[in-house]
């Protein structure tokens, strides 16, 4: 089969596309999906770069780290074993099954829950992978998976608009949840025309908040179809005022960020007392300053988010198939052009999600 093989940390010259490669037989729980089309995220990039090691103190620019720890490359802070066909955000339809998977998904069209889990504890986070980082994923024509993580979708939209949906929306899903946001809360977004922010947009609003998206303004326009409450300057020099300006009061109850870097003392300033922020994202950088004085004395609460319980996935596929949240389709590339995608991916001049098409 035609497969992008990621062959180490590194630039991107270390995808390489073959079209030989093996087709994967299911294991006795897996089935085997036919892949129509696979979405791009930040961990494709953070993983081959080796960002997440915890010698990398930059903000996330696509390119390799010289430095880079050899034990804690990866999101879990594991060593990524290579080769490795990443790519999470497949969808695509079921061809095979095991043994012991369900055989009624053969023929179903899916889209994947990248979290693997051990089913027998599926919320033990010492015991968790990702699919495209700790197995191979959707950048190849076929994938296997665990049956208990894919979902059979009865919807309209194509193949390419499903793969925006898995990573992005259940992440900020995810990190929804952890911050408990209800009707009664005003949201403040960071990265808001990104894959996981634009999600964040629709996900707020869907659960009834008032939502403020910050994003460059060249994007707002994009955006606008969103409906959020107001959306701010990317980086505003004073973020008081302009919360003051668009909404009336120059505080918020939550924060949703994505963001990171030198903009985060700027956000916690603008956080009600007995607020709660909420991160699944550091592009900018990871390393930011806090006054502990802050924390303890406005009665704060800060939630990291990343592994999520499984029922967001299935309440996600849920929420397309009654259209209570749309794809945001940046641009849809061809498996060959993979690098090419990513870099725009990298680039960050897209409103969304990048998309690339397997067949």
């Amino acid at each position: 089969m035609k497969a992008m093989v990621l062959s180490g940390h590194g630039n991107l010259d270390q995808l390489v596309l073959h079209t030989d490669w093996p087709v994967p037989t299911p294991g006795d729980n897996e089935v085997l999906i036919k892949v129509a089309a696979c979405g791009l995220n930040n961990t494709d990039v953070n993983t081959r770069t080796g960002w997440y090691s915890k010698s990398v103190s930059e903000a996330t620019t696509g390119g390799a780290y010289d430095d880079v720890g050899s034990d804690d490359p990866a999101w879990g802070g594991s060593p990524v074993t290579f080769p490795r066909i990443q790519g999470a955000d497949v969808a695509g339809t079921v061809v095979a099954a095991g043994t012991n998977a369900d055989h009624s998904l053969i023929g179903k069209r899916v889209i994947t829950d990248n979290w693997l889990r051990d089913w027998s504890d599926p919320m033990n986070r010492q015991n968790t992978g990702y699919f495209g980082s700790e197995c191979d994923g959707g950048y190849a024509e076929y994938t296997t998976i665990d049956h208990r993580n894919v979902g059979p979708v009865d919807c309209t939209l194509n193949d390419t608009e499903l793969a925006t949906f898995s990573c992005s929306y259940s992440t900020a899903e995810g990190m929804l949840a952890r911050a408990n946001v209800t009707a009664d809360d005003t949201v403040l977004i960071t990265g808001a025309s990104g894959g996981v922010g634009s999600a964040l947009i629709q996900l707020a609003k869907r659960r009834g908040a008032t939502v403020i998206g910050m994003a460059s303004e060249a994007k707002h326009a994009d955006l606008a179809p969103l409906h959020a409450d107001a959306l701010l300057p990317r980086n505003p020099d004073n973020l008081k005022a302009e919360l003051q300006l668009a909404t009336g009061r120059d505080s918020v109850t939550v924060i949703a960020d994505v963001v990171g870097g030198e903009g985060f003392e700027a956000l916690i300033d603008v956080l009600d007392r007995g607020g709660r922020y909420t991160c699944s994202g550091a592009i900018a950088g990871p390393i930011v300053s806090l006054d502990l004085r802050t924390l303890y004395l406005r009665d704060l609460t800060f939630s990291g988010s990343t592994i999520i319980p499984p029922h967001v996935f299935n309440d996600l596929v849920g929420y397309i198939e009654r259209e209570e949240i749309k794809p945001m389709l940046a641009a849809v590339y061809p498996l060959e052009e993979l690098r090419t995608a990513q870099q725009k991916f990298i680039d960050k001049q897209h409103t969304g999600n990048i998309v690339m098409s397997i067949t």
